[in-house]
């Protein structure tokens, strides 16, 4: 039987911890915005200006704006093992499993945790886009709705890292392995240029890639307005979530071993 209740406790401590966190020291957050920026400023300006990707008619500064808003949440996500991997060597992991409460219920609020570091991330990046002349669309609904969207899907890739955490349990393997699952699926994405332009295989590829979808339902909510292929990303960010937590929290038990 599953408790629902003690489980909803669970996830709303971690995440209640991890604003906690976040409000004492906000130092990392400023640096890791400043990856995304320069992508903006400089990747932006420069091959917009040169204008040879077709982006529909959208500027291409705008067009990038949200998948390098989506690179910048779930690199903080899929780094958030490290974390796991310091409790582990601490100690503070195995009272947290040795508590009465399940499993997914922690990998789900460790995941939601990090969503909430890559939220505090967004909200530095989004108002300095719109100073340098990003328009995104101001409704409240399609901006809230758009950082749910970064929230739910730096938690699948948070749940990715504790995978990953219970499987290699170094942080020196750790680092090097967040770097080449990230950035193939960053640039084997819509985030920075059209499927379309893409050749085939990467085309397939992109078809299967997360962050896809991510980027998609992100800019369509920012950028362009078009929610025609909304439903679809959605479900296919969640289907991601809960595969990826489930596989998590199957493994989770052994990264204390």
């Amino acid at each position: 039987m599953v408790d629902v209740a003690g489980s909803a406790r669970v996830i709303s401590a971690l995440i209640e911890l991890e604003v906690r966190r976040v409000m004492h020291d906000r130092t990392e957050l400023y640096f890791r915005a400043v990856q995304p920026l320069l992508w903006l400023l400089v990747f932006g300006y420069i091959i917009g200006s040169l204008r040879v990707i077709p982006t529909g008619g959208t500027p291409y500064m705008d067009f990038i704006l949200p998948g390098v808003i989506i690179q910048s949440a779930t690199s903080v996500a899929i780094f958030f093992g490290l974390v796991i991997i310091w409790e582990r060597e601490s100690g503070i992991l195995k009272k947290l499993v040795a508590a009465p409460c399940p499993r997914f219920a922690i990998v789900v609020g460790r995941g939601m945790a990090a969503g909430v570091r890559a939220l505090f991330q967004v909200l530095i990046i989004l108002p300095i886009a719109v100073l340098l002349g990003v328009k995104v669309i101001l409704n409240p609904l399609y901006l809230l709705s758009a950082l749910i969207v970064v929230f739910i899907s730096a938690g699948g890739f948070a749940g990715m890292s504790i995978l990953i955490a219970s499987i290699l349990k170094s942080r020196e393997r750790f680092v090097g392995i967040g770097q080449v699952i990230m950035f193939p699926l960053f640039f084997a994405s819509n985030a920075l240029y059209p499927i379309a332009s893409m050749p085939p295989i990467l085309q397939w590829f992109s078809a299967i890639n997360p962050m896809t979808y991510m980027v998609s339902a992100s800019r369509a909510l920012m950028i362009t307005g078009d929610l025609s292929s909304i439903g679809i990303d959605i479900l296919a960010i969640l289907a991601f979530d809960l595969a990826i937590f489930w596989l998590a929290s199957r493994n989770f038990r052994q990264v204390i071993n």
